[in-house]
């Protein structure tokens, strides 16, 4: 792993470093071009301009690794608001929302998490939109799994998430590239052991390109989260090669990041989701989107440098 990328994953759970980036001047504008605000009015006000701007969205509310039951219970009555809220002001066509099962509860109880994620589900049935599990460092894979199997025996539209440097992915695709299954598919952004992940970012890359052909050829509905240029382009060969429409398949960004690459390829045709993070717990969120390409530490320092 690149010793930087380790450097930041450390940080990312470090009391004092988040305590010194959230008082360091100027920190907060360099958040709000990652993360759509802290409450829910603030994300729907973010979400619509996208829409406007031909885009679509999946609104993720951070904060995860709950231990107490209480704060789990609080994550599902935001997204509640949340989907409520989508609904009034009707972009729910457009519009999903992404849920990890440890902010509903995964570390206390694995059956207090699916609950909860079945309330989020069915609340999104009634709003006409759909929900994606979001997938977590290697531990959770599997309780993940389970759980996505588990709802989709009532909502076969639930999305799931794959991640291409994990040596176990190639596997997961073949079973999961299925039917209409909805699958995100991305590099991965938690600091995994070598015996279940890859190291090198060759390595990750060609697994994404394999497990893209999996998914392209499969019968799901495939949804490729990178920000790569020359993977977008290889997507695109691929996408044609196996004689798949747009619309069929898509793209995904996430927020704040190549937003003119979002307005190309949506120009071209493509759908292009953006994956919107809102909410007050956005420390460990940052810091793996800086790991996941540390170029960006540079121009995260000097965003600060300038706004101080």
């Amino acid at each position: 792993m690149n010793p930087l990328r380790s450097l930041i994953l450390a940080a990312a759970g470090s009391e004092v470093v988040r305590r010194l980036v959230a008082t360091t001047p100027g920190t907060s504008g360099v958040v709000e071009r990652f993360v759509a605000g802290n409450t829910v009015a603030d994300a729907v006000t973010r979400v619509g301009r996208l829409v406007d701007d031909g885009l679509w969205v999946t609104l993720d509310h951070l904060g995860e690794d709950v231990t107490e039951p209480f704060h789990a219970e609080r994550t599902v009555q935001t997204y509640l608001a949340l989907l409520d809220r989508l609904y009034a002001e009707g972009l729910t066509a457009r519009v999903e929302v992404s849920v990890k099962l440890s902010a509903l509860g995964l570390r206390l109880d694995e059956r207090l998490a699916l609950d909860n994620a079945y309330r989020v589900c069915a609340a999104a049935e009634q709003c006409g939109t759909t929900v994606t599990l979001d997938m977590e460092d290697h531990t959770t894979t599997d309780a993940t799994l389970r759980a996505l199997a588990e709802l989709r025996r009532t909502w076969p539209w639930v999305g799931g998430v794959l991640q291409s440097y994990l040596r176990r992915t190639e596997d997961d695709v073949r079973d999961l590239a299925v039917g209409d299954s909805r699958i995100r598919l991305c590099k991965g952004a938690y600091a995994e052991p070598g015996e279940v992940a890859f190291s090198h970012t060759h390595e990750v890359d060609l697994s994404y390109v394999r497990c893209a052909n999996l998914l392209l050829a499969g019968d799901g509905y495939p949804m490729f989260a990178t920000h790569d240029p020359r993977l977008i382009a290889i997507l695109a060969e691929r996408a044609r090669w196996y004689g798949r429409k747009q619309g069929s398949y898509e793209y995904q960004m996430l927020y704040g990041v190549r937003p003119d690459e979002q307005r190309r390829l949506a120009g071209e045709g493509e759908t292009v989701r953006i994956y919107v993070p809102f909410g007050e717990h956005w420390y460990a969120y940052l810091m793996r989107r800086l790991a996941e390409r540390p170029a960006n530490v540079g121009f995260f320092l000097r965003a600060l440098v300038s706004r101080s």
